[in-house]
C-alpha cells in the first residue's frame, strides 16, 4: 500500500515539472518571436532560397502549354495528382513552377527598382536638406509632384504607348520609387546638419562632400533600412497590381499578378489558379512589412517596444 501511494505522489511531482517545463518552453518561444522576426525571416529566406534555385527546385517549364494537363486541381483535391502538388492553370502550366519562377520575376523587379530609388532619393534628400533654399524648394516640389501624379494613370498611358515590357516596369516603378526616400532622407538631413560635431567640422574647415559622407550619411543609414524594407513589400504589391491589370510584366512571363488575372474567368470553379498566386504575394508583403517595423523599433529608440 505504502509503495503504491509513493508511486503515486512520484508521478504527480514529475508530471507537474512537465508541465512547468512546457510552459517555460512556450514563454521562451514567445518571447524569441516577440523580440526577433523569425516568421518574416523564414518567409523570406525561403522566397529568396527558391528564387535563386527555381530551375533546381522545379521540373516543368513554366511558360510551355500542356493542354492535356489543363486545370488539374491540387493534390489533394479529388481528381488532383501528385505530379502537380498545387495543381495546373486553363493551359496546363504547373502551378507551383509558376510561383517559383514568378518569385524571381518579383525580386528581380524590387531589387533593381529600390537599388535605384535608393540612391536618388538619398542624394535628393542629401542636396535638399543640407543646401537648403531654393534647391530644396525645387526638389521638394518635384517630390511633391511625384507623389500627386496618378501612378496607375500613367502606366496605362505609357503602355499604350510603348507596349508592355520588362524594362518599361523597371522605369515606370524607378520614377515613382524615390520620393518617399528623398523626403526621409531630407527630414534626418535637416536634424543632422544642427548638431555640433557637424558645426565643429565646418569650424575645421571640412567640405561639404566630407561632412556629408562622414557625418552626415552615417545617421542616416538606419532611416534608409527601415524606408528600403518597408518599400519592398509595397514594391512586389505595386508590380503585381500592374500586372494584373495587363500593363506590367506581359503574358506568359509567370508573374505573380498574371496569374492572378489568369485565374480571375475560374474563380468559381478553378480557385486555386487565383489563389496560390494571390497567397504568395499576400505572405511576401507581410513578411517584408514585419521586417520593416522589427527594423524601426530597434533602430529607434523612441519607437523600442521590445523588453
Amino acid at each position: 500500500m505504502n509503495s503504491a501511494s509513493s508511486t503515486t505522489n512520484d508521478i504527480v511531482p514529475s508530471q507537474t515539472r512537465q508541465t512547468e517545463d512546457t510552459t517555460q518552453f512556450l514563454k521562451r518561444l514567445l518571447r524569441t518571436l516577440r523580440r526577433w522576426p523569425v516568421i518574416p525571416i523564414i518567409i523570406i529566406a525561403s522566397l529568396f532560397f527558391a528564387a535563386g534555385f527555381a530551375d533546381v527546385l522545379t521540373s516543368y517549364d513554366p511558360e510551355k502549354d500542356e493542354l492535356l494537363s489543363r486545370n488539374i486541381p491540387p493534390m489533394w483535391q479529388a481528381g488532383g495528382s501528385s505530379e502537380h502538388i498545387l495543381g495546373t492553370d486553363p493551359l496546363g502550366r504547373d502551378m507551383l513552377t509558376r510561383i517559383i519562377h514568378g518569385a524571381r520575376i518579383s525580386l528581380l523587379i524590387a531589387t533593381i527598382v529600390l537599388s535605384i530609388g535608393t540612391v536618388i532619393g538619398l542624394l535628393v534628400g542629401l542636396a535638399a536638406g543640407y543646401r537648403g533654399g531654393t534647391l530644396d524648394e525645387v526638389l521638394m516640389r518635384i517630390v511633391d509632384f511625384t507623389f500627386a501624379v496618378p501612378f496607375i494613370l500613367v502606366a496605362l498611358v505609357t503602355v499604350i504607348v510603348y507596349g508592355q515590357s520588362f524594362a518599361l516596369v523597371i522605369i515606370l516603378l524607378t520614377i515613382f520609387s524615390w520620393n518617399g526616400v528623398a523626403r526621409q532622407a531630407r527630414a534626418e538631413t535637416l536634424s543632422l546638419k544642427t548638431r555640433d560635431y557637424v558645426s565643429a567640422s565646418l569650424v575645421a574647415g571640412a567640405s561639404a562632400w566630407r561632412i556629408l559622407y562622414r557625418h552626415v550619411m552615417p545617421g542616416l543609414i538606419n532611416t534608409v533600412i527601415v524606408v528600403t524594407t518597408l518599400r519592398l513589400g509595397s514594391l512586389i504589391l505595386t508590380e503585381a497590381s500592374l500586372s494584373f491589370l495587363g500593363v506590367g510584366i506581359p503574358p506568359p512571363t509567370p508573374a505573380w499578378g498574371v496569374m492572378v488575372a489568369e485565374g480571375r474567368n475560374y474563380i468559381y470553379t478553378e480557385w486555386w489558379i487565383s489563389f496560390f498566386p494571390g497567397l504568395a504575394i499576400m505572405l511576401t508583403v507581410l513578411a517584408f512589412n514585419f521586417l520593416g517595423d522589427w527594423f524601426r523599433d530597434r533602430f529607434d529608440p523612441r519607437l523600442r517596444q521590445l523588453d
